[in-house]
C-alpha cells in the first residue's frame, strides 16, 4: 500500500476556508492513469491535479475530478502552480508554460502585497446553441423560468472545457438554486456531459462585477463547484460576444463566487476584444492542509 500527501490549497482567495480547494500531488511521475484516479475519488474536492514532467512545457498537469479526467480547470492550476513555488519545487520565474490535454497554456507569475498573483491563458473560445427545454433546464437547477435572462442566449461554451451559459436576470434566484445533477444529461442533449454555469451580469459585493454558481455533470462524481476559473473565463467571453459586443479592446471583470456556500472567491477575468476574443483569468491560492490518502 502507498502512502500519498496530499496537499490541499484554496483558490481564489488569501483566507483558508474562502476559496474553492484542490489537492495537489507533488512529483507525480510514478503515478499511473488508475492510482491518480483512485486518489482523487478518496480526496473527494472537485479536482485533484498532478504536477509531472513535459517534454514541450515548463510542466505538464493532469486533473481528476472523483469520477474521471478533465481536460482542464483553472482553480486546480491556480493552486497546483501556487504550491510547486511556495514549496520550491520550481523557481518564481515570471513566465511558464504548461502542458494540458487543452493544449498548451501560460502562465504569468508575479508577486504582490506578500502573495503570488497568477494569470492563466485560456483556451480560444467556442460556443455552440442550447436547443432543449429550457423549463426542464430550469427545473433541474431549482428555479423557474422567469429567473433566466431572456435577452441573451442560453449556450454551451468552451475555453479549456464544455459548460452550458445561464444567465440569470433574478438575483434571488441563486439562494434558491438546488440542483438535481442526474436530469442534467437528458436536458443536454447535445452534449449530456457538460457542467451547469448560472451567472448574473451583477453582483451581490462592491468589489465584483458578475456573480455565479457552477453545478457539475454527474460524471464528475460532485455537485457543486465554490468557485471556478476556467467556467469564469467561459463567462467573460459570453459578456464579449453576446452582452457587450461593441465593446472592443481589453478589460477586465471581476467574478464573485460561493457567497451561497459559505465561501467568497474572486477571480478576475481579462478579456480582449481587440479582433478575435481571447481570454485570460488572474487569482491567488493559499495552502490549507496536508491529507494523507492510501492507495
Amino acid at each position: 500500500m502507498k502512502r500519498i500527501v496530499v496537499k490541499q490549497y484554496d483558490a481564489f482567495s488569501t483566507k483558508p476556508g474562502k476559496g474553492n480547494p484542490a489537492g495537489i500531488v507533488l512529483d507525480a511521475d510514478n503515478l499511473i492513469d488508475e492510482e491518480m484516479q483512485e486518489i482523487a475519488s478518496k480526496v473527494g474536492f472537485n479536482e485533484c491535479a498532478f504536477p509531472m514532467k513535459s517534454n514541450v512545457a515548463d510542466l505538464r498537469i493532469r486533473y481528476f475530478t472523483p469520477g474521471h479526467e478533465m481536460d482542464l480547470c483553472g482553480h486546480a492550476t491556480m493552486t497546483t502552480i501556487f504550491s510547486l513555488v511556495t514549496e520550491k519545487h520550481i523557481e518564481p520565474k515570471r513566465n511558464l508554460t504548461i502542458e494540458t490535454k487543452a493544449g498548451i497554456l501560460s502562465i504569468q507569475l508575479t508577486e504582490e502585497q506578500n502573495t503570488y498573483h497568477l494569470r492563466m491563458e485560456h483556451a480560444k473560445p467556442q460556443f455552440k446553441s442550447f436547443d432543449g427545454s429550457v423549463n426542464d433546464l430550469a427545473t433541474s437547477i431549482g428555479i423557474t423560468i422567469e429567473d433566466i435572462h431572456a435577452e441573451f442566449p442560453i449556450v454551451y461554451g468552451n475555453t479549456g472545457i464544455w459548460t452550458l451559459c445561464i444567465p440569470i436576470k433574478n438575483m434571488n434566484a441563486f439562494a434558491k438554486m438546488k440542483p438535481k445533477n442526474a436530469t442534467f444529461p437528458a436536458i443536454l442533449k447535445e452534449m449530456p456531459n457538460a457542467s451547469l454555469h448560472p451567472f448574473s451580469m451583477n453582483a451581490f459585493s462592491e468589489d465584483a462585477d458578475m456573480h455565479a454558481r457552477h453545478f457539475s455533470a454527474p460524471i464528475s462524481g460532485t455537485i457543486q463547484d465554490a468557485v471556478t476559473g476556467t467556467a469564469s473565463g467561459v463567462m467573460g467571453a459570453y459578456v464579449a460576444k453576446y452582452v457587450l459586443p461593441e465593446r472592443k479592446g481589453q478589460y477586465d471583470l471581476v467574478v464573485e463566487q460561493g457567497q451561497e456556500l459559505g465561501k467568497d472567491g474572486r477571480v478576475i477575468v481579462h478579456v480582449d476584444n481587440s479582433e478575435a476574443i481571447t481570454i485570460a483569468i488572474t487569482g491567488t491560492a493559499v495552502f490549507v492542509k496536508d491529507i494523507a490518502v492510501y492507495i
